[in-house]
């Protein structure tokens, strides 16, 4: 396995900070929007025409579904009980399941190129380390391991005395990859958890599926805040994400899209686009 500061080990790094947008070149900013973007800086980056990259985004009351979860048995009703709740709801491209999204929930996409030659894993690994690196002053504590009973359970949970805290999900194109992870910060991480959970009951009731879904437990996931047992926000976060990028590379631009990125862009959300019609259909 890779030591992870080989991994992120570029002298320059890109900064985007789309945590406040609302549009992005004209169009609404929604999770499509931001899937969409990480495709085409992973497309960039491949090709060598920019240097890695972090981003940071965030969306209000936004519930991300897996491509199993659209396959749901009564998935509309699913839907339309998330749609009452004021949820809106998008089904993504990278693995994993249903997440919870609002303002209390971070989320970083570490584009990174040459991955051809970089396990999954490591560029797993390369996420949990940074991320540890960030909040090492607060705990020594956080651990990777699959929890079970959380939503969108994986291998890569990162949580504290066994209550998760955060998700890592990847996506892979051409020779790049985004390594996109959220941080439960602030707010209620209970109700996030039994929103997800009522999900599953009404859109699977008690039929049988090829996928394995979870059954959620709201008491094994709980946010950083709570965990650490000091106040800790979104733009506190957000300080500790370029703090630590500054520790590791030797400098940081904030430039904008090119023209190349932007076509990328609105090709690859006419993909999410398409890939959701369905749910879009829903609500």
């Amino acid at each position: 396995m890779k030591n992870w500061k080989d991994i992120i080990s570029h002298k320059l790094f890109r900064y985007l900070d789309h945590s406040s947008k609302h549009t992005f070149h004209n169009k609404p900013y929604t999770a499509l929007t931001s899937f969409a973007i990480d495709d085409a800086l992973s497309l960039s980056v491949s090709d060598e025409k920019t240097p890695p990259a972090i981003r940071l985004w965030v969306h209000p009351d936004t519930i991300v579904l897996g491509i199993p979860d659209a396959r749901l048995p009564y998935i509309e009703d699913g839907v339309k009980l998330l749609n009452e709740r004021g949820y809106h709801v998008v089904v993504r491209n990278s693995g994993g399941l249903a997440v919870a999204l609002d303002d209390g929930v971070l989320n970083i996409s570490l584009i990174l190129p040459g991955v051809k030659h970089i396990s999954i894993y490591d560029c797993y690994e390369a996420m949990v380390s940074f991320v540890k690196y960030m909040l090492r002053d607060v705990t020594n504590e956080i651990e990777a391991y699959e929890i079970v009973g959380s939503y969108c359970p994986g291998d890569y949970d990162l949580s504290i005395h066994g209550r998760k805290f955060a998700g890592i999900s990847q996506r892979r194109v051409k020779d790049g990859a985004a390594i996109q992870i959220y941080l439960d910060v602030e707010g209620n991480s209970f109700e996030r958890a039994d929103l997800i959970r009522e999900f599953y009951a009404v859109s699977k009731r008690n039929e049988e599926t090829k996928f394995d879904f979870p059954t959620v437990k709201p008491e094994v996931m709980a946010s950083l805040s709570e965990l650490l047992g000091v106040p800790m926000t979104v733009k506190d976060m957000k300080s500790r994400v370029y703090q630590a990028l500054d520790d590791f590379s030797e400098a940081i631009v904030t430039t904008d899209f090119s023209e190349n990125e932007l076509i990328a862009f609105e090709k690859r959300l006419e993909q999410m686009e398409k890939r959701n019609e369905r749910i879009a259909g829903m609500q």
